[in-house]
Formats: C-alpha cells, sequence, structure tokens
C-alpha cells in the first residue's frame, strides 16, 4: 500500500512538471486540493517562516488559473529540471510529502530572467482515491 501512494505521489510531481513544461494552467490547477493555502519564502534564503509571504490566498481555481496563465502569457520557459529526491508516505498511505530539488528558468517578454531554484517540499493528501497536492513549502536554497 505504501508502494503504491509513493508511486501516485512520484506521478502527482511528474504531472506537475510537465504541465509547466507545456504551460498548461488547467493541468496546474488540477493538482491542488481544494483547501490549499501556498505561503511562500520571500526569498530562497528565507528559512523562518516569520521572512514568508502569502501570495494568492485560499485555493480558488479560476482565481489560480488566471495568474498561471498570465505567467505563462508573458514568458517563456528556458528550463525547467526537477529531481525528486525524496519521498514520505505515512503509515495509513493516506499522505505523503515529496522533496524535489528544483531549477526552473522564465524569460519574460521584456528579456528580464524569472529563476526559480532550490528545495521544495510538496505534501500531498488522498481524497476518496484521488489524490492532491494540499501544501508547498519553498523555494529555498539549503547548503
Amino acid at each position: 500500500m505504501r508502494t503504491e501512494a509513493e508511486q501516485a505521489i512520484r506521478a502527482m510531481v511528474n504531472r506537475e512538471t510537465q504541465a509547466w513544461d507545456t504551460q498548461d494552467a488547467d493541468a496546474l490547477v488540477d493538482l491542488f486540493h481544494p483547501d490549499m493555502v501556498w505561503p511562500w519564502p520571500a526569498t530562497a534564503q528565507a528559512h523562518d517562516p516569520m521572512e514568508w509571504v502569502m501570495g494568492m490566498g485560499r485555493y480558488d481555481r479560476a482565481r489560480w488559473r488566471a495568474s498561471w496563465q498570465a505567467l505563462f502569457d508573458t514568458h517563456r520557459l528556458v528550463h525547467n529540471i526537477r529531481e525528486i529526491r525524496r519521498i514520505e508516505v505515512t503509515d495509513e498511505a493516506d499522505g505523503g510529502f515529496a522533496v524535489v530539488d528544483i531549477d526552473t528558468l522564465w524569460q519574460h517578454t521584456d528579456g528580464t530572467l524569472q529563476h526559480w531554484q532550490g528545495r521544495v517540499c510538496k505534501v500531498y493528501t488522498k481524497v476518496n482515491e484521488t489524490w492532491k497536492l494540499i501544501s508547498h513549502i519553498g523555494v529555498l536554497t539549503y547548503p
């Protein structure tokens, strides 16, 4: 059972990577749990949650989709390299997390670069037979 949960979480990470690679806002928002709230470190060095910010508020499919679509409409994906470093699953196989190192580089239409590079922790929960991303920490750099 735990192996199946681990495979499901790996598949979720891969689905998200594919959504970024193809700039598919619908596929991206399909991954999120309706109760997700996404705190974000102000910088990749902001390990202390006292420095974190709230970006888009509680998950709202239309609002989050529009936000990601705006990114896709104004940026070109230069590269998106993601490596799963660890997957941990609950004993009950109903939740877990993935530690993923990412290196995602966007170029704005004005030439400005936006670089997401570091480590993230993606937390998943099983709802009935479906897995959803319910929390996301990072991007942070570690020594």
